[in-house]
């Protein structure tokens, strides 16, 4: 894991850290406010905001001479998320980029005019975020994740690797994960045909999670799915202990899963990196005065399936051989 000073190094620059202090300058000094969905310690977020930032450099925007990133750091608190939104809009800035719904809609709560680009938001037009996808108006743009229709694909997943499956706990944080409601409509829709009950799970806390896991696992033949959550995505490990504690099979939309021993990944696997170099074009044309709500909306297409042999095991279930054969990774 880098060390701050040493990030910053390697940025040659490129960014100011939250709501620093900075010499006035005679000149004109754009400003891009940055609200990022992880911790500051988080190593793939700092290769994010390094792609970012060298990308804006390779189009001439350089730091210390034209351009200033204001940056912040949110893992997964939905006040905080409020609280800085706020702060980056009373610094006056040309661009908002926002990572993840819960981020996108504090900033849009405190601004329908300064200009935003967004990473990482499902379904970004369900959502109410724009318009539509190819021409989004207003001043929101940005590249989505996942089609909320995936819900869907995770119950029918669960119920082939689980015949038995009659009840699914669909577990989120009402708070950093607002979007999970849409996720439970169409895991709704798609329950009568495959004889599933789903129950929305919602968990504020770390506290919680134990407690009801437990309890909804005194009842037989259950389930779990785990939609797109940082508060969720941050507890994995204790997450997918507890499904093979209590013998439930689970999907998650959380890549590093079945990595910590969570049963099932279903979900978009995208170049990360890529992305945020993508976002840093779209900021290079709305400063150069493209309107946001003229710059459609990019999205991702490539869905991944892993799975754990160990865990399938460990909660007493066989894989059929027609479900390994169409995951793109299984782990021994």
């Amino acid at each position: 894991m880098m060390k701050r000073r040493e990030f910053i190094s390697l940025l040659g620059g490129a960014v100011a850290w939250p709501l620093a202090a900075r010499a006035q300058r005679s000149r004109r000094v754009v400003r891009i406010g940055m609200l990022m969905n992880n911790a500051a310690t988080d190593a793939p977020g700092q290769l994010h905001v390094v792609a970012f930032a060298q990308m804006l450099r390779e189009l001439g925007w350089i730091e210390g001479h034209n351009i200033r990133i204001d940056l912040c750091w949110n893992p997964g608190d939905a006040a905080l998320a409020r609280i800085y939104a706020a702060q980056l809009i009373g610094l006056m800035p040309d661009v908002i980029v926002a990572v993840a719904t819960m981020n996108l809609t504090a900033v849009q709560q405190a601004t329908n005019t300064v200009p935003v680009v967004f990473i990482q938001v499902s379904d970004p037009v369900t959502q109410g975020f724009v318009a539509n996808v190819t021409k989004p108006g207003g001043n929101v743009t940005g590249f989505s994740h996942y089609e909320f229709s995936i819900g869907s694909k995770w119950l029918d997943l669960l119920k082939e690797v689980a015949p038995n499956l009659a009840r699914v706990a669909v577990m989120f944080n009402p708070d950093t994960s607002p979007q999970s409601k849409f996720f439970i409509r169409s895991i709704e829709a798609a329950s009568p045909s495959l004889g599933v009950q789903p129950i929305p799970v919602s968990v504020r806390a770390t506290a919680d999670i134990e407690p009801v896991v437990e309890s909804f696992a005194r009842e037989p033949n259950g389930g779990l799915i785990l939609p797109p959550d940082i508060f969720i995505g941050l507890r994995n490990q204790l997450i997918a202990d507890l499904a093979v504690r209590h013998r439930l099979p689970s999907i998650s939309a959380h890549l590093q899963f079945p990595k910590d021993g969570g049963l099932m990944y279903y979900g978009v696997v995208s170049n990360l990196i890529d992305q945020y170099r993508q976002a840093a074009t779209y900021v290079d044309r709305i400063l150069k005065g493209t309107n946001p709500g003229d710059l459609p909306v990019q999205g991702a297409d490539k869905y991944t399936l892993i799975i754990n042999l160990k865990t399938a095991e460990a909660v007493g279930l066989s894989v059929p051989l027609p479900l390994l054969g169409l995951a793109d990774e299984v782990i021994e």
